[in-house]
């Protein structure tokens, strides 16, 4: 803050100023009767010049004293002068927006449906390359058969204990075996699915098409599939549609042929499989399920038998009394 003070034997100027604003202070004697004097009401351009000037003075007061104020305080000159200075707006005034080259416009702004897929296209070969292209070649397809080592790991026999119950009857191998049965056969890394499109992700579910390629020669070509029920698992359905894709392509080789054979399907249920009661334990549903004969109810769901609800209500009453 800065202070600047002019004395003399009948006034006294104080101005004093800051970052944000300007004070004026003048203290002046009162006048004598029927000798008005009139003091400056700005203080711009000179105290000095405008004193005793006849365009300086007030003609509209009646009142002397009223024009010789003991301490006239003048502040917020900067405020006085933005908002004089400020444009009126006119309704035929055309206002001009002043936009950021670097931040984009909403026209600029392009957002992807995922239904238009993943962006994770297969490496398109040359024509001219040496390497094969599985992304669109179909090399090696029917050239000859698998030596009958291969063959026979391929087309073996499913074992009763690796086949699975779905709840709603329906039997499969679960994916981790049919990759353990082609290692059997092929031996590990000499197989691999090759994708041959996009992934494609629609509201419910996840697709791409795989193709199984095995000791250098295309096998299969099949289209996976897997539903997801939030964004947060589309990550998990992309690894399920793949595994997806796998099973269909071993059906060509014959690996589980069984689980297509309704006659396989009907009697391993008869023999492997049962048809139970289940009750929610939060919300005390009931439904009917399938499971196999030697697994357990496993939590929420707990078995649930005709009257042992009713049993335990009178059991609960005669123990009260």
């Amino acid at each position: 803050m800065t202070a600047l003070i002019f004395q003399r034997a009948g006034w006294s100027l104080q101005i004093t100023r800051t970052s944000k604003n300007l004070a004026v202070s003048f203290t002046t004697a009162l006048p004598r009767r029927n000798h008005p004097r009139a003091i400056a009401s700005e203080t711009s351009p000179s105290l000095h010049a405008s004193r005793g000037h006849p365009s300086r003075r007030n003609p509209s007061s009646d009142n002397p004293r009223k024009n010789f104020e003991s301490t006239r305080v003048y502040q917020a000159q900067q405020t006085r002068a933005a908002t004089t200075a400020a444009p009126s707006k006119s309704p035929n005034t055309q206002s001009t927006t002043i936009t950021d080259p670097l931040r984009p416009t909403e026209e600029a702004i392009h957002t992807e449906s995922l239904t238009a897929g993943l962006s994770d296209k297969p490496i398109i070969l040359d024509e001219n390359s040496r390497q094969v292209d599985w992304a669109r070649s179909f090399h090696g397809l029917s050239t000859e058969a698998f030596s009958k080592e291969a063959a026979g790991a391929l087309l073996a026999p499913i074992e009763p204990d690796d086949i699975e119950v779905k709840p709603d009857g329906i039997v499969y191998l679960p994916e981790i075996k049919y990759r353990r049965i082609l290692n059997k056969a092929f031996g590990p890394g000499a197989w691999g699915l090759a994708p041959r499109g996009e992934t494609i992700v629609t509201a419910k579910a996840v697709t791409r098409e795989y193709a199984l390629v095995a000791l250098g020669r295309l096998v299969s070509v099949a289209r996976g599939e897997q539903d997801y029920f939030s964004p947060e698992g589309i990550p998990t359905a992309v690894e399920g549609c793949k595994s997806n894709a796998l099973m269909r392509c071993c059906k060509d080789l014959g690996v589980a042929s069984e689980l297509w054979d309704p006659r396989f399907i009907r009697k391993f249920i008869a023999e492997n499989a049962k048809e139970v009661w289940v009750e929610h334990q939060m919300t005390q549903k009931r439904k009917k399920i399938w499971m196999r004969k030697d697994d357990q109810v496993k939590y929420p769901f707990k078995l649930y038998t005709q009257g042992s609800s009713a049993g335990a209500a009178r059991q609960a009453n005669s123990s009260k009394y």
